[in-house]
């Protein structure tokens, strides 16, 4: 069974050509695509063997194991004996043919097996497949055999040469979990206070650098180790600041130059890249002129003042002073960043940000590092006939029921006189004022005269307070009935023409109308009106001509109170211009017979 297995994996073409006939071959599973528990297990020990006998056999060869079987004459692209038979299981498990955690089981057992520098290549391939072993299949079976083999690594790596492998552990560790994933998640904050740096404790001899200044600066090391010790112990707090001034007077009377900066950049050499500074004290005149040494440290201090300012954690143990001094120590960090070489601003603004979103990931932990991803909402289907039962409310709907609500008292609301209030017309028709003034500039499509509401609202209290306006809506439409003396002058005189016919035509029809009613009922209408006092004027007329004729027969007694016939020709103009009041068919004769009337008892 070992060899069919070997001779499978040496065919030419893509496993997915042979390898489920191979399988159904040896192991002759009871289903014919899925295998059993017992056969994944036989299967799985069957390729472990395999894999054992592959690695020995190419440990004397002396290749890379994950080059062995591979012919010099064979053409670039082909892969090794190992690599194949990855590329066997992975097809096998991506198919869900046999259990999915197998190549996972693999891998870990071809990293226990190898040399760090045959690791590499391994991990390598483990990159290369990463979109195949995240798939929610594969992932959810053999992620914690993944995670083991990472950190069985990162234990065998040197944390000071194997930098770059180290980096690319945990950068295949933070995409391949989950950004939820609580295994990769610090959720108590605990400090790694194993991370010590030793220096120097004595003054060696023929040294040309201040040791004091040396002890100082390599002291702040254990408190950037522990930043949580600062926030409970004032005495170290006070020992910090006092140490920190110190290096950082140093930093600020020792500027460096752009040329400076260009010379010794080792930012841009990964060759050169260490994850920790040598410490011996004949380096530290050199390592002072050295501008990514002096923005390590300085970004350690960024990185520690941002855990004590920290909302919510330290507050009860951080005092006013220690806030103080934390911001002002912090200005002279960021000043010193700022004029540090090359391209100081940059890189500050860079370091900003990165502090900036690291709130954000400290109140996801602690919330309890809630998931990121939102399942989508499963719409039921409504079944046919059912019917939903409609809510009741106390009210009579939902929005009466929570008015209702809203008011402790609403008996004494529903009676607050303020409670409804009816607005000045002249305050009401202010913002459309404000929309008729060009000079405000105010878009068309902003107008308050486009909302129905407000003009029906506006309509309503200009039937009740302004009647000569309201009159103006059939002409001008709605800015008409706003009042002369909230509009500009320029506006104002667009509303102040004379009446329309079509105005005069129905102020005459009224009249008309009117005139006609008196006369019907000139004997039951008072004698205001202007019919019946030109009546009556015309029978006092005649009567007072008739005693004027009997009083000259008799003596022509001028003393009597009989009025002359010069004082009727008075009164007959005003009694003619009396009579035709009722007659009259323009507005302008109308206002004429009105001031005409004559008082009866003249």
């Amino acid at each position: 069974m070992m060899e069919a297995f070997r001779r499978a994996i040496l065919q030419p073409g893509p496993p997915e050509t042979f390898a489920l006939k191979i399988v159904q071959e040896v192991i002759k599973p009871q289903k014919q695509t899925k295998l059993a528990q017992d056969e994944n297990q036989l299967l799985e020990n069957m390729l472990r063997t395999l894999l054992q006998e592959l690695v020995s056999s190419s440990v004397p060869s002396g290749e890379e194991i994950m080059q062995y079987g591979k012919s010099i004459d064979d053409e670039s692209d082909t892969q090794g004996v190992i690599p194949r038979l990855l590329d066997f299981v992975l097809y096998l498990c991506e198919k869900e043919h046999v259990e999915g955690g197998m190549i996972f089981q693999l891998l870990e057992d071809l990293n226990e097996m190898s040399t760090m520098r045959n690791c590499k290549d391994i991990f390598r391939y483990i990159e290369s497949k990463q979109d195949i072993l995240g798939k929610q299949e594969l992932f959810a079976r053999g992620k914690l055999v993944m995670l083991r083999t990472c950190n069985q690594l990162l234990r065998r790596l040197s944390k000071a040469n194997d930098v770059v492998f180290c980096g690319r552990i945990l950068m295949f560790l933070a995409h391949f979990f989950p950004l939820s994933e609580r295994s990769a998640v610090n959720i108590k904050g605990v400090f790694n206070t194993s991370n010590e740096t030793k220096y120097e404790k004595d003054p060696p001899e023929g040294i040309s650098v201040d040791f004091n200044f040396y002890k100082t600066f390599w002291s702040l090391q254990d408190y950037f180790c522990n930043p949580a010790s600062l926030s409970t112990a004032p005495v170290k707090w006070q020992k910090f600041t006092s140490s920190l001034m110190v290096v950082l007077n140093t930093f600020e009377a020792q500027p460096l130059s752009e040329e400076e900066g260009a010379d010794n950049n080792l930012e841009e050499e990964a060759t050169t890249f260490n994850i920790k500074y040598l410490t011996s004290s004949k380096l530290m005149g050199l390592e002072l002129k050295d501008p990514s040494f002096r923005r390590h440290i300085l970004l350690q201090c960024l990185i520690l003042f941002d855990y004590l300012k920290a909302p919510g954690k330290n507050d009860k143990d951080s005092s006013e002073s220690m806030k103080e001094e934390i911001k002002s120590c912090e200005d002279r960090v960021k000043k010193l960043l700022e004029v540090t070489p090359p391209k100081g601003k940059d890189f500050l603004c860079s370091i900003e940000h990165i502090l900036e979103r690291e709130k954000n990931w400290v109140w996801w932990k602690r919330d309890g590092c809630p998931p990121f991803e939102k399942q989508p909402i499963e719409k039921k289907p409504v079944q046919n006939g059912a019917k939903k039962r409609r809510p009741r409310w106390r009210l009579g709907n939902k929005e009466l029921s929570q008015l209702w609500k809203w008011a402790d008292q609403n008996p004494n609301a529903l009676t607050d006189p303020q409670r409804v209030r009816t607005p000045a017309i002249t305050d009401y028709w202010k913002p459309l004022a404000e929309d008729m003034d060009e000079s405000a500039g105010i878009e068309a499509e902003y107008h308050h005269k486009n909302n129905r509401v407000y003009c029906w609202k506006g309509l309503r209290f200009a039937a009740r307070q302004d009647l000569e306006g309201f009159s103006k809506f059939t002409e001008h439409g709605i800015e008409g009935v706003v009042p002369l003396e909230l509009l500009p002058p320029d506006v104002r005189s667009k509303f102040q023409g004379k009446p329309s016919d079509r105005s005069k035509r129905a102020k005459k029809e009224e009249t008309k109308t009117s005139s006609h009613q008196v006369e019907e009922s000139q004997i039951a209408t008072p004698a205001s009106e202007v019919d019946g006092e030109g009546m009556r004027a015309d029978m006092e007329a005649s009567a007072a001509l008739m005693d004027a004729d009997v009083t000259a027969g008799t003596g022509n007694n001028s003393q009597g109170g009989t009025p002359t016939p010069d004082e009727h020709q008075k009164q007959s103009p005003d009694t003619d211009v009396g009579q035709e009041a009722g007659q009259l068919e323009a507005d302008a004769e109308v206002e004429a017979g009105i001031d005409g009337e004559t008082d009866p008892e003249a």
